[in-house]
């Protein structure tokens, strides 16, 4: 039987986010460099429980600023679209694992040393959700700042004899 209208407004979704965990930089090509982003969405009901929701998602993405009261810098790519309106959609998208419509978002640029500002506008074609995270990027780690320590014996006296150190306490600090 055929869910009434009431029973599918009690079900239908009252709230979406990008999921903060499972969602970000990806490298679907093994290549160990990102290919772009995965985005997963999350919508619930009125009683805060996972649910699914039929409608087309935008994607945007832009630059992070950071320590500003909106992140978003400029826009990087123009936006990605996809679609939840069909059958094949949600079956294509849908995880029942975690609950979520996963998307991939090619961006072959995209840099994982970089920090970016994703949304999300969802229209259902009654009612418009908006989200957005920041993907932090991890900082490059360069070489070591000093030299490493070596393990190798050493031939040379531990501590010099200078100027500002009497003879008598260099030759105690000394190896022969």
């Amino acid at each position: 039987m055929p869910r009434s209208a009431a029973d599918a407004a009690l079900f239908a979704p009252a709230s979406m986010r990008i999921h903060p965990i499972f969602s970000g930089l990806k490298d679907w090509t093994g290549d160990g460099k990102p290919d772009g982003i995965e985005a997963l969405l999350e919508f619930e009901d009125q009683f805060n429980d996972p649910t699914k929701a039929s409608g087309t998602v935008i994607f945007e993405l832009f630059g992070y600023v950071p320590f500003e009261p909106d992140p978003r810098g400029p826009r990087l790519v123009n936006p990605w679209v996809g679609s939840l309106q069909t059958l094949a959609d949600q079956q294509a998208r849908w995880n029942r694992t975690s609950r979520t419509y996963s998307f991939q978002l090619e961006y072959p640029q995209i840099r994982d040393d970089r920090s970016y500002v994703l949304t999300a506008t969802f229209n259902t074609g009654a009612t418009r959700f908006f989200d957005q995270i920041v993907l932090e990027g991890k900082p490059r780690v360069k070489g070591p700042a000093t030299k490493p320590a070596t393990t190798a014996p050493s031939t040379l006296p531990a501590v010099a004899a200078s100027a500002t150190m009497p003879a008598a306490h260099a030759a105690a600090t000394t190896r022969p």
